[in-house]
């Protein structure tokens, strides 16, 4: 995710993430940074949500981990074997994972990344300045944002886990701010590892981004999201 967020508190956009530091998701809100060359998703993009409408170097919130800083992440093999089945992150009918709380979306992350030592973002931002997306995001009504926790992965960078209670509202604050994510049908993360990213690339996630710019080269899917002018893809720019 080129905007998929990152470390530092500032809004910077690239799927880059945001964060509450340095914001790099896909901008995975504006901190997602991105490095490593671009895998195909296997997935089939489908609708984001219950409606039948689809829908690093390292930088913080949405644009570090989406972004261009992604930098060098050596981090470990991708989790288990992502054909396993599990308890929790099933994947549903209309082909995004769901998950009912946090635990669950990182056993699904699991499958693909590591995604270790899973603990509350008050607990994780109390001895990191800003190096998870959603500091100030999850205490916002207008994110929708039920949880929010973070883990780190196979190099230590962190992963914002976001479970949402209304997809379509998420992704119009997501427009709001310029932020981009990796989506399931009812979660949302921001890696900021390039490797994470990248590792996540297989699984069924999908990209968020409403930049109206943003191409999708030709031979990856996308399709509409909730919010008028913002797409899903399996597409996930470097």
């Amino acid at each position: 995710m080129t905007r998929l967020t990152g470390p530092t508190r500032t809004h910077t956009r690239t799927l880059t993430l945001t964060h509450r530091g340095a914001r790099p998701t896909v901008r995975l809100p504006k901190s997602l940074a991105t490095g490593a060359a671009t895998l195909a998703l296997l997935a089939t993009l489908s609708g984001c949500g219950s409606d039948s409408e689809s829908g690093s170097q390292s930088r913080t919130g949405a644009d570090s981990v989406f972004g261009s800083d992604a930098g060098s992440d050596g981090g470990a093999d991708g989790g288990a074997d992502a054909g396993a089945d599990g308890g929790s992150g099933q994947t549903t009918t209309g082909g995004l994972p769901q998950a009912p709380d946090t635990e669950s979306v990182a056993s699904y992350l699991n499958r693909y990344t590591p995604c270790q030592g899973v603990v509350t973002g008050d607990e994780y931002d109390g001895g990191h300045d800003g190096d998870a997306w959603g500091t100030d995001e999850s205490e916002d009504p207008a994110w929708g944002i039920e949880e929010r926790a973070v883990c780190t992965d196979g190099s230590d960078r962190p992963i914002a886990l976001l479970t949402v209670s209304g997809m379509k509202e998420f992704q119009a604050a997501a427009k709001a701010s310029g932020d981009e994510f990796l989506v399931g049908e009812d979660f949302a993360v921001v890696p900021v590892g390039d490797e994470a990213i990248r590792s996540l690339q297989r699984s069924d996630l999908r990209f968020l981004t409403c930049d109206a710019d943003r191409a999708v080269p030709s031979g990856f899917e996308k399709e509409p999201a909730l919010v008028d002018g913002c797409v899903l893809t399996n597409y996930v720019p470097e």
